[in-house]
């Protein structure tokens, strides 16, 4: 058969390609195809994995070469080789060569081993030093999911493959999307604010500028598939204008944590999980330092973190092919406009001015503070909660909070009828916060409804006050419900 004739898709077995014979394909991607092969002189040698570029002239495979050149860890294929095929003149496609991995993708090798919370912490503390190996060189992965990890038939170890959507610093842009080269669904909060903005549509203007990804993208990615692989479902979608993108509140996404979704997870892991799943980019940590976590938690869980994750009759959904499912999680229902709020004649406070509040300085606060500080965090509250270990499940359609007290910038004195707090300054029940000698609750929901719901706004929050039930009448129908 003459090279004119080859279609780089479909190459026949015996085809040369520089000192390379192919065997058999084994796989094909949007940019490439994937071929199982050997020395040619070296009949006996071990198989390579071989990776054809479909288009010609593509400038992906040199730059996919020089990254994983400068990537060294057991947990990255070793790049043996790279060269172009000629079929004819004028014609050129790019190839590498790394060492052949056989093996199951990693949703696939879960659902078939139904691992531990303690196999899947190492598995993860892998990937991350993977992860870490590949930005101490200068590089990005960019598209960090299940397919493109693969666990090593003979060892159960984890590789990170296919890093064709990488780059590394020095190297050509080669397109001008908005969005780098990914998958959607792994796709970072900031990277989805930083080119759509926060607002339904119609939206701002797009950016002038690509979207810059950097380290934290592809942590956030590994928590993606770290959350899907002990759930078995994606988390909610963190496009700006889908329905569920309020679950990505910090105070919300206690509601459908790892082990909110999967109660065989252990809190360490869930809590890991959650702090790679962070909204805020910096609360991720870096790639080492995840993996010095993940390590630890591997070494220090109990035997609870050997149970296996999944029982294997967990119910699966249905289809040759089936869509991937995501988390969901029913919205607290909308509560109604208190009748206090006319009765006491709040509706200009409602609506309070700069000028109408106080400030108070952090010498003025109540000891109290600092106390439901300390609770919020050994409670796995509103502070750092990617960071916090949550030790139990909880009911997906609201998670209990401890709210810290605040002292800034609040009504200069309590509401007539308002809640105080009790003489240790503190307020009944764990949802409520004691602002300025008055108690509050804060409301799970959008400033923009904030006043649809009875609430004030503060500090870019939605706050209610928490009134006192009135006595009922102690003289008959005519007595003010007001006597002492």
């Amino acid at each position: 058969m003459e090279f004119d004739d080859l279609n780089p898709a479909r190459l026949p077995p015996g085809t040369r390609l520089g000192p390379w014979r192919l065997l058999e394909q084994r796989g094909r991607g949007t940019y490439g195809v994937v071929y199982r092969a050997v020395r040619d002189e070296q009949q006996t040698a071990d198989a390579v994995a071989l990776k054809l570029a479909v288009s010609p002239g593509d400038a992906r495979f040199a730059r996919e070469a020089e990254l994983l050149s400068r990537i060294r860890h057991p947990a990255v294929p070793r790049l043996v080789d790279h060269g172009h095929w000629q079929p004819r003149e004028g014609v050129s496609y790019a190839w590498l060569v790394m060492d052949w991995l056989e093996g199951l993708p990693l949703y696939e090798w879960a659902q078939a081993q139904r691992p531990s919370s303690r196999q899947v912490l190492e598995l993860l503390a892998r990937l991350a030093r993977a992860l870490d190996a590949t930005h101490a060189a200068g590089g990005l992965h960019r598209d960090v999911k299940g397919e493109n990890i693969r666990i090593r038939r003979a060892d159960g170890l984890a590789f990170l493959m296919d890093f064709g959507s990488g780059h590394h610093l020095g190297a050509p842009t080669l397109t001008w999307d908005l969005f780098p080269p990914g998958t959607p669904a792994y796709r970072a909060p900031e990277a989805w604010s930083f080119v759509l903005g926060s607002s339904k549509p119609p939206a701002r203007k797009p950016p002038a500028v690509p979207y810059p990804p950097g380290p934290a993208d592809d942590l956030f990615a590994l928590g993606v598939t770290a959350y899907r692989l002990v759930t078995g479902k994606y988390p909610p979608s963190a496009h700006p204008w889908e329905e569920d993108v309020w679950l990505w509140d910090p105070e919300e996404m206690e509601s459908w944590t790892a082990r909110v979704s999967n109660p065989r997870c252990i809190p360490e892991l869930s809590a890991l999980v959650s702090r790679m799943l962070s909204p805020r980019p910096e609360a991720r940590g870096s790639a080492r330092q995840v993996a010095e976590a993940l390590e630890k938690a591997a070494r220090r869980a109990g035997r609870g973190a050997d149970v296996p994750l999944f029982t294997g009759e967990e119910p699966r959904p249905a289809g040759l092919f089936p869509s991937p499912q995501r988390v969901t999680v029913r919205r607290p229902p909308r509560m109604r406009r208190w009748p206090w709020l006319a009765a006491a004649g709040l509706g200009g406070a409602l609506a309070l001015s700069a000028g109408g509040l106080l400030s108070v300085s952090r010498s003025e606060e109540p000891e109290t503070a600092h106390v439901a500080e300390q609770e919020e965090e050994s409670d796995a509250g509103t502070v750092a909660v990617g960071d916090t270990a949550l030790t139990a499940p909880v009911e997906p359609e609201r998670a209990p909070f401890v709210w810290a007290s605040i002292a800034v910038d609040v009504p200069p004195k309590p509401f007539p009828g308002q809640r105080r707090p009790d003489g240790k300054g503190r307020c009944p029940g764990k949802v409520q916060v004691a602002i300025n000698g008055a108690c509050w609750t804060k409301l799970p929901v959008d400033l923009k409804d904030c006043d649809d719901w009875g609430g004030v706004e503060y500090r870019s929050e939605c706050y209610q006050p928490v009134m006192t039930p009135q006595r009922p009448a102690t003289s008959g129908p005519g007595a003010r419900d007001d006597n002492p």
